[in-house]
């Protein structure tokens, strides 16, 4: 929990910064560039944490390495993650920032987890649902299947669960049963 509070402060930070500069589109796809390379190959935040390698060391890696290709500000930005030894949440604080963008232009990126595959036109219903829950915007749906489930759906919007499964429905019941005292 701690970590991502950290994430998130980094990341509003940053978002902030690159507001302020006018460079929110730029920063958003190099971010998201790195974010991809990171995925494939964590030799390079290995490399950045590792505490047997001298910080002036690790920084002049950070400049030599994207000085070239991403935005000043952005290399200013991992080499203070360097220096407040967070490296290890650049991907955290990227997918963070990512959601900052994405909310600043009114994207709003939803997980729906069903039992079953969603079909077209639950889909467009649900939508609407969350659109107008969000007050307008774009809604992107992210769904999943899990069997495990049963019925029904877990939405998962920004830091907001809404849990209508029938699992999580009849673990509710297990637990008032629990609770019922028989004499």
């Amino acid at each position: 929990m701690i970590a991502q509070e950290v994430a998130q402060k980094y990341a509003n930070a940053l978002f902030m910064s690159v507001r302020e500069r006018n460079i929110i589109d730029q920063s958003y796809e190099q971010l998201t560039g790195l974010a991809a390379m990171l995925k494939t190959d964590r030799r390079l935040l290995t490399f950045l944490s590792s505490p047997r390698i001298a910080l002036d060391g690790k920084l002049e890696v950070v400049r030599s390495v994207f000085g070239e290709r991403l935005e000043r500000l952005l290399v200013e930005f991992l080499q203070l993650l360097v220096r407040k030894r967070r490296i290890n949440q650049l991907p955290d604080v990227i997918d963070e920032f990512n959601r900052l963008v994405e909310l600043h232009k009114g994207i709003n990126r939803v997980t729906v987890i069903t039992a079953v595959p969603v079909n077209p036109d639950e889909e467009s219903r649900l939508q609407a649902k969350l659109a107008a829950k969000v007050a307008g915007g774009t809604i992107e749906l992210e769904k999943k299947v899990d069997p495990s489930l049963i019925g029904g759906m877990i939405v998962i919007m920004h830091d907001q669960i809404i849990d209508g499964s029938v699992r999580h429905g009849m673990d509710q019941l297990e637990e008032q049963l629990g609770q019922v005292k028989v004499h």
